[in-house]
């Protein structure tokens, strides 16, 4: 399953009322809007959202019975879409525990050198360090957008002064190509190889 199908999916998911909604759905069967609103005490037009929301990803689907329309499950969906989430992570995460190590050294670095509201402190020495941060700061940027050099300056002063020396390094790792004084992000495997 494509990587954007799993994203919406639990985009859509990431909200605690239409996980109640579906975990009622799965324990007691189909049931209408205003048995909905009434399990989870919540006003109709709020079912009605999250329902909507549920039926853009087939999570949900209606059926009319006489007067009254009853939401179904979509068991066969859900199945699929909490299976490819795991096959996702499986074929990404090769390498295993050495991933797992890669990241939490990350995770210790970004901490050490931001600040809580995300400020760069200063720019790391060693340069497994610098290229943690700087990954960290590209991934801020839009992929295929084209960026004039004052607004990477812009983007670069959110998180630290020296916008000239970080500009830089965007450029010398590879994570950004120039031309002209317009800067675009290169694909992740042209970036800077952060060693193990």
């Amino acid at each position: 399953m494509q990587l954007n199908r799993i994203v919406a999916f639990h985009k859509t998911m990431g909200d605690p009322t239409r996980v109640r909604i579906i975990t009622l759905l799965a324990q007691s069967g189909p049931l209408h809007g205003q048995a909905l609103a009434g399990k989870l005490g919540v006003t109709p037009p709020t079912i009605s959202h999250h329902l909507n929301k549920l039926k853009e990803i087939n999570l949900v689907f209606q059926r009319r019975d006489k007067n009254t329309i009853y939401f179904h499950l979509n068991h066969k969906l859900l199945k699929e879409h909490s299976a490819a989430l795991l096959e996702y992570v499986k074929e990404k995460h090769e390498g295993g525990a050495e991933m797992d190590k890669l990241t939490i050294e990350k995770q210790s670095v970004l901490r050490n050198f931001f600040t809580k509201d995300g400020r760069l402190k200063s720019i790391p020495a060693q340069r497994k360090k610098k290229l943690y941060v700087f990954e960290h700061l590209v991934e801020g940027l839009e992929k295929g957008r084209k960026y004039p050099e004052k607004e990477i300056n812009e983007y670069i002063k959110n998180f630290h002064d020296d916008f000239a020396t970080i500009r830089r390094e965007f450029i010398i790792n590879h994570y950004m190509y120039r031309e002209n004084n317009i800067y675009e992000l290169n694909p992740k495997e042209m970036w800077a190889k952060i060693e193990s």
